[in-house]
């Protein structure tokens, strides 16, 4: 990244100007221990705007809990404008899976939990803001808001607004080292957090973000693909597949247009 100072400047001055435009007070972040997340909050911070910052564990793993703290912790020691909650989400997911009718669990089942976490968050999210009348900032980077579609509809994909959603992955992690965003977060492998095994990003994926971001970028020159190795076709066609699959997500929801003769 060539200047991350001036990227920094210009989203928090984004930032300003669609707070004063929409009349809005505030932000609400959702806090996850992930660099995401942090740099997301951060750069909020930065307007001097209030900013609710929201812990919401649902069978979370120590160490995201921790991170997610800590980071929090570093935030209200260096911004008077922010503010947190801890929201313990466990019992409402547990209740929720014990109305359900029994099924088979499987890989399908797994990710229908996953996702299920993702919009208990969201809500809660949304809680907030229509409460202290917040914006919901959103923590996608741009590989997975608009390369392989990887968050969830209607869960973490509900935000007002997304501000670090035109930076690859490793640009986030640029702006992270000169924000001094902590340490701990920065080299933390990537992860959604939604799954009762702990997963990874790149164990979902298959391939990590510094592959897919080559992936995006080779499409655009070498739509072709020619003269690619088996082992960079293979990343492309990773890459693909979650685009291919993801459509649903990025593109507008689908309209079933009424000819005018049917009508008038």
């Amino acid at each position: 990244m060539k200047s991350p100072e001036k990227v920094v400047n210009h989203i928090v001055s984004w930032l300003k100007n669609y707070l004063e435009t929409s009349k809005i007070k505030g932000f609400v972040v959702g806090v996850s221990g992930g660099v995401d997340s942090a740099v997301t909050s951060t750069l909020c911070a930065r307007t001097g705007a209030p900013v609710l910052c929201l812990e919401m564990a649902i069978h979370q793993e120590e160490n995201q809990v921790s991170r997610a703290l800590d980071h929090i912790k570093w935030l209200e020691k260096n911004h008077e404008n922010v503010s947190h909650h801890r929201i313990m989400l466990t019992p409402l997911f547990e209740s929720f899976v014990k109305g359900l009718p029994p099924t088979e669990k499987n890989e399908e089942q797994l990710l229908s939990l996953a996702n299920t976490r993702a919009r208990l968050r969201m809500s809660t999210l949304y809680y907030f803001a229509a409460l202290h009348n917040y914006l919901v900032a959103g923590t996608g980077n741009k590989v997975e808001d608009f390369g392989v579609g990887f968050y969830t509809k209607y869960g973490d994909g509900g935000v007002d607004l997304s501000p670090i959603a035109d930076l690859l992955k490793t640009e986030v992690y640029g702006v992270a080292k000169y924000l001094n965003i902590i340490e701990s977060i920065q080299v933390a492998p990537p992860t959604d957090g939604l799954w009762s095994d702990n997963r990874t990003d790149q164990q979902q994926i298959g391939v990590d973000y510094d592959e897919l971001e080559w992936a995006m970028n080779e499409l655009e020159k070498n739509p072709s693909m020619k003269g690619l190795t088996p082992k960079q076709t293979k990343t492309i066609q990773i890459y693909l597949n979650f685009n291919r699959q993801n459509q649903h997500k990025m593109n507008p929801i689908p309209v079933c247009e009424i000819p005018d003769e049917f009508l008038v």
